[in-house]
């Protein structure tokens, strides 16, 4: 029987700790030494936190904006790629997202990725859907709040998903939640992988 709840009321995840990504936040913003120090630390890992921001559209025939922030999180360093200001994606940025050998967790892998393949074409592999994979746990709950209480017992802050992530500058509140979003996505994987289904 699994430990985790099928589903999980607002209730609950109010008297849960807040939860937060609790290691360093580099903005990469430029393809400088900041960028390489990104790729070599991410190239190394083997598991890694996913996710992605997009300026929200508030207007039903307003065109959809690109990605604008990718994030990729190990254990104790968030690297978030600000692609609106670096022009897109690069060879080697794309070539991580490829390589089966370093799995990406996330949830709805397969948008983020459709959206980031608009900036350039890669061969997505070793991505793992935590919404897809949270059922042979007995979840059925899928948004990563949800996730976040029932897998790893806290709450996390969905304030800042509606902002302007092509703001001239992020705010401290956005760069948290971004490292936040990708890194949880990690952390819940690794201790789904140590429970009973």
């Amino acid at each position: 029987m699994s430990v985790y709840k099928e589903k999980i009321s607002p209730e609950e995840i109010d008297k849960l700790p807040m939860g937060a990504f609790p290691g360093k936040i580099v903005v990469v913003d430029k393809a400088d030494w900041r960028y390489v120090a990104a790729l070599n630390y991410l190239s190394k890992q083997s598991v890694i936190g996913f996710d992605t921001e997009t300026k929200p559209c508030f207007e039903r025939n307003q065109p959809r904006h690109k990605v604008a922030l990718l994030q990729l999180s190990g254990p104790d360093k968030a690297y978030l790629f600000r692609l609106c200001k670096l022009q897109g994606m690069r060879k080697q940025l794309c070539a991580i997202l490829a390589n089966p050998a370093i799995l990406k967790i996330g949830a709805a892998t397969r948008d983020d990725v459709n959206a980031l393949q608009k900036y350039a074409q890669f061969e997505a592999d070793g991505f793992v859907d935590l919404q897809r994979i949270a059922e042979q746990w007995g979840i059925m709950d899928k948004s990563v709040k949800k996730l976040a209480a029932n897998i790893l017992g806290v709450r996390i802050s969905k304030t800042q998903q509606v902002s302007n992530w092509e703001a001239d500058t992020l705010s401290d509140s956005q760069l948290l939640y971004a490292a936040t979003d990708a890194w949880i996505c990690r952390e819940m994987y690794l201790k789904l992988l140590k429970s009973e289904k």
